[in-house]
């Protein structure tokens, strides 16, 4: 275990002491993380061949082996040629090499990158070490602003915390329609795999079971490469570059769970008509929601990371009605700023099931009111959200309890709304807050505490002005 921890250790300061050798070249992290993913699947597909006598999925003239012939501009040359072709051809490879384009111009810096991924046993090294060492630099990658990759990177415990609650069994089927690099989807995975050994349910689990898409390619790349690190989609990867909330769906799925991207659509994008959306719109959340609310079957969960517009908008109103009408909205976790990479933005959970039949009750939970995180000095961990999944009792919701009480506790976090009630709310607003923020120490004096404490300032202030004017004047 030991060995484990050193070995991966090792092998991330390599990485990014590669990462600053190449900014130093003006290659930037995302682009050599793209690089590096192209080349570690090359290297992995040539281990195949070589230790397990496999069929190589990569076709011949564009293989490994064809890269380190190569040196200076030829292989500039040859490394161009490679992403060329595969990023053309079907399956699993094309979706790894999806648009894909090198962003290494000097000769130098792509030759340091082949000859690192070269000194390692990628395909031999234990599994979860391989897919620790990439989530860390998908992590890395979130937390650079300069990269712009955490409009698609939602925080692990987060992610987690969600999934316990949701718990996807071995057997369903679990999309994520915006999953950035797989974080839902690898967590589902990571939730299922030990729930049954039967060998039919486990390759249904690693090849059908988790479904996701995304928009922008290279986050295709990452995430396709993320799935088949951790030993998910070996033949096809579960990921697909489309813009989700184009069509309706192919396919129902049993548990979905999605941060969406937040803003507008891309500039660009195409309009979306769908005849199974309720409204036209082109709020990107509210598509999200009328796109998941569409594609799961009956029965089917949902755990959905949104911000506040989507709680009051004017224009969300028939949505908001209908998710309580025909839907068991059934429970809203509201989160603090301080979590996200976008400054300033408040989020919610919506958890849903697809049930045909009117909600009762709303439960709420509040983890915002007087709670403060940081990206860097105080990031959100998996605790901080225990009190949260055991007031949800996932095992059955008919359990659970309030920890609000008008009278005995005014200020607890968890609270139940009916949803009768919530229905007749101005444009069904659901935007709610019961908790007040607790005081400051000075909002809580009173007015002589506030003068005695003015003029005890003032007197050290004062006193401070005394000895600094007794000083000068010595000097002088």
């Amino acid at each position: 275990m030991a060995q484990t921890k050193v070995t991966e250790a090792s092998l991330i300061k390599k990485v990014w002491q590669l990462a600053d050798i190449m900014a130093g070249a003006g290659v930037g992290f995302t682009d050599y993380l793209t690089q590096l993913t192209y080349m570690l699947f090359l290297k992995m597909d040539r281990e195949r061949v070589e230790f397990f006598m496999e069929k190589s999925a990569v076709p011949e003239g564009y293989r490994w082996e064809n890269l380190l012939k190569e040196t200076g501009e030829d292989l500039l040359y040859q490394y161009e040629r490679t992403l060329d072709v595969l990023s053309r051809r079907s399956g699993l490879v094309g979706t790894i090499f999806t648009k894909a384009a090198n962003r290494i111009e000097s000769a130098v810096y792509l030759e340091k990158l082949v000859s690192f991924i070269d000194q390692q046993q990628w395909l031999l090294m234990d599994g979860d070490l391989k897919g620790a060492l990439y989530e860390s630099i998908l992590q890395k990658n979130g937390q650079d602003k300069k990269s712009g990759a955490g409009q698609y990177f939602t925080p692990r415990p987060l992610v987690d915390a969600i999934v316990d609650v949701v718990q996807p069994r071995i057997g369903e089927t679990v999309t994520d329609p915006a999953c950035g690099t797989g974080g839902f989807l690898l967590s589902a995975f990571s939730h299922m795999k030990d729930q049954s050994m039967d060998e039919k349910l486990q390759t249904f689990l690693r090849n059908n079971a988790l479904h996701g898409s995304d928009i922008t390619p290279l986050v295709v790349t990452m995430g396709s490469m993320n799935m088949y690190l951790h030993g998910v989609g070996m033949n096809s990867s579960p990921i697909k570059c489309e813009d989700s909330l184009l069509r309706e769906p192919s396919e129902l799925s049993r548990v979905v769970l999605a941060n969406p991207p937040f803003g507008a659509r891309p500039s660009g994008s195409v309009e979306i008509n769908r005849p199974d959306f309720i409204i036209e719109t082109k709020n990107n959340q509210l598509n999200f929601v009328q796109h998941i609310m569409s594609m799961l079957e009956r029965g089917g969960r949902a755990g959905v990371v949104l911000p506040d517009n989507v709680l009051f908008e004017r224009e969300g109103a028939p949505i908001r009605k209908k998710l309580l009408t025909d839907f068991n909205l059934h429970t809203i976790l509201r989160l603090p700023t301080g979590l996200f990479y976008a400054q300033g933005v408040q989020t919610n959970v919506l958890f849903f099931t697809k049930v045909g039949e009117p909600t009762k009750d709303v439960w709420y939970y509040d983890y915002r009111t007087d709670v403060k995180h940081t990206l860097v000095s105080n990031p959100l961990t998996r605790k901080h959200l225990d009190d949260f999944v055991t007031c949800y009792h996932a095992e059955d919701l008919s359990k659970r309890k309030e920890t609000f009480d008008a009278d005995s506790n005014p200020n607890g976090r968890w609270r139940k709304y009916d949803a009768a009630d919530l229905l007749k709310r101005d444009q069904v607003n659901l935007d709610i807050q019961w908790m007040t923020e607790a005081k400051s120490e000075e909002e809580m004096l009173t007015m002589d505490e506030v003068f005695k404490r003015m003029e005890e300032r003032l007197a050290t202030i004062q006193d401070a002005f005394a000895k600094l004017k007794k000083e000068l004047h010595h000097e002088l």
